[in-house]
C-alpha cells in the first residue's frame, strides 16, 4: 500500500476519506445554536477543509424576491434557506438533475443526481435538465481537520445523503426524519427532547 491516503486525516486511527455528498446530522450534545438539530450537506470535503450548506431552516424570503426567475426553479417551500453562518450574503444553489447526471453547463456534481448550480447562468437553459432547486443563503464552513475533530467529539453523525433530502417539502421534519431510517438506536435519538436536561 502506498504512503498515498487523500485527505489524510484520521478518525480513530483510520484515514478519513471524502466526505462530499454526505449529511452531517447535529447530535443532541452540540450546543452551538447555530447547527442545533440541523442536516448539513456536505458540498466540499477536501485537505484544505469543508464546506456544506443546512437543509432544514428555511427562511421566509421567496427565492422569486431574490433570484427572480430561479424563483419558477424552487421546490416546494419555494424561499431562501439559511445554509450557515459563514458569508449569509452569498447564495448557494443546489439542483437535482432529472436524468443521470450529464454535462450540463453551469452544473457541478457534489452526489448522484445532486450538485451546485452556477447562478450567473440563465435558469432558462437549465430548466428541462433539473427537478428543482434550492437556493441557501451563506454555508458552514470548517477549516483543515476541524470537522473531523467535531465528529471525533461526538458532535455530528456522519450519515449518507438521498437524492431529495436537500429538497424535501417539509424541512423541519429533516432531522428526525434522517435519524429514524437509520434504525436502532440511532432512531431513538430522533425522540430526544430538544434539552434533555428537561427530560
Amino acid at each position: 500500500m502506498s504512503g498515498v491516503q487523500g485527505e489524510g486525516q484520521a478518525i480513530g486511527g483510520r484515514a478519513m476519506a471524502s466526505m462530499t455528498g454526505q449529511l452531517l446530522v447535529a447530535t443532541p450534545s452540540l450546543k452551538d445554536p447555530n447547527f442545533d438539530r440541523t442536516v448539513v450537506l456536505l458540498v466540499a470535503h477536501e485537505p484544505g477543509g469543508a464546506l456544506g450548506v443546512v437543509l432544514n431552516r428555511a427562511t421566509e424570503v421567496p427565492v422569486a424576491d431574490v433570484l427572480g426567475a430561479w424563483g419558477s426553479l424552487a421546490g416546494e417551500p419555494a424561499v431562501l434557506f439559511e445554509g450557515g453562518p459563514v458569508q449569509p450574503e452569498s447564495a448557494i444553489c443546489l439542483a437535482r438533475m432529472r436524468t443521470p447526471v450529464r454535462r450540463v453547463k453551469g452544473f457541478h456534481q457534489v452526489s448522484g443526481a445532486v450538485g451546485t448550480v452556477d447562478l450567473s447562468v440563465d435558469p432558462d437553459r437549465l430548466g428541462e435538465a433539473i427537478s428543482g432547486i434550492r437556493v441557501f443563503a451563506g454555508y458552514s464552513g470548517w477549516s483543515p481537520g476541524q470537522l473531523e475533530t467535531e465528529i471525533e467529539s461526538g458532535s455530528w453523525f456522519v450519515l449518507d445523503a438521498l437524492p431529495g433530502d436537500a429538497f424535501v417539502d417539509r424541512p423541519d421534519d429533516l432531522w428526525p426524519m434522517v435519524l429514524r431510517r437509520q434504525g436502532g438506536m440511532m432512531a431513538a435519538v430522533a425522540h430526544f427532547p430538544p434539552d434533555v436536561a428537561l427530560n
